[in-house]
């Protein structure tokens, strides 16, 4: 299998490509159901939609077959219940963005002009994320049933002659105006000012809890140790681009008003690490791509699909 990470770097560079060389006007797609699989419907326009995204990757394939696969591996990880959140999935389109220097407006406009859009291509990127993870289950189970631990993911890495990746540890400080629902509307924008002026004082985390004693109904939480792969997907480019001893910029929450302090960043390659970048970025080896290889053709057999 190729990692979510592969396929997003094919898909960005051919993006890059096509819009630099030409303008595509948006077909208009119809809506009719072309396939059944498993009782889940598979429409004309999804099937237009991937052919879109083939050409815009300038890759070869059949369109309606990649989309009955997609949906073959979705239900197979809702099976062992896997669930991706709209939250990891807008962090990979974000990141996908950034990668290729486009404000997300400009993705997305591209992802419409090309008959992609946005939104089967965020399906794209649900499907590898989730299926990254059901191979990940297959293959412990391939390994007698046991969970690979941080260790055994470490040795496998290092006997086929790779490098035990890095990450980035940060230690982090959670700031927190409360905002009560009932006075939402009320205090607010106040809120958001006290915030703001407290997140510009903000010189390391060893004083917040000084600063936090004068004022009413403000949280300070010690997070402890987060590596990059673990940041809440909602802070986590913000917290890479702030500096040790800055914060990140105030937000509005369902608990009120909020920033994150970084109180430290180093890198580690310990197996913890290590084991965090495997599970995040899933892998990539030949004996990935022949596993989910035969996987698929096994749900094939056992699918009921019907063309209309």
């Amino acid at each position: 299998m190729l990692s979510m990470r592969k396929y997003l770097f094919s898909a960005g560079f051919a993006l890059l490509v096509a819009f630099s060389t030409t303008a595509v006007t948006q077909p208009v797609f119809a809506t009719e159901i072309k396939y059944v699989v498993n009782n889940i419907p598979i429409t004309t326009g999804d099937i237009q939609h991937r052919a879109a995204f083939l050409r815009l990757q300038h890759r070869k394939g059949d369109a309606g077959q990649e989309m009955i696969d997609q949906t073959l591996r979705l239900a197979e990880a809702r099976r062992l219940g896997i669930r991706i959140s709209d939250a990891q999935v807008d962090a990979a389109y974000q990141r996908f963005a950034t990668s290729n220097k486009m404000p997300l407006k400009q993705l997305d406009g591209a992802m419409a002009q090309s008959g992609v859009t946005k939104e089967h291509f965020k399906d794209f990127i649900r499907a590898q994320m989730a299926w990254n993870q059901a191979l990940t289950t297959r293959h412990r189970s391939s390994d007698g049933g046991g969970a690979m631990g941080e260790q055994d993911l470490v040795k496998r890495m290092l006997e086929k002659g790779g490098s035990k990746p890095s990450a980035t540890e940060y230690m982090l400080q959670q700031v927190i105006f409360v905002v009560p629902a009932a006075e939402r509307s009320a205090t607010l924008a106040k809120r958001k000012r006290e915030a703001d002026a407290m997140r510009a004082r903000f010189n390391g985390c060893n004083t917040t809890r000084e600063f936090a004693k004068g004022l009413i109904d403000v949280t300070v939480r010690d997070l402890g140790r987060v590596l990059a792969p673990q940041l809440p997907a909602d802070w986590a480019e913000q917290i890479k681009a702030t500096k040790v001893g800055g914060a990140t910029t105030t937000r509005e929450t369902d608990r009120g008003v909020e920033f994150i302090g970084i109180c430290s960043s180093r890198e580690v390659s310990d197996d913890k690490a290590a084991q965090m970048v495997f599970q995040s970025e899933g892998s990539s080896d030949k004996n990935a791509d022949e596993l989910s290889k035969k996987y698929v053709e096994e749900l094939r057999k056992k699918a009921r699909i019907i063309e209309r």
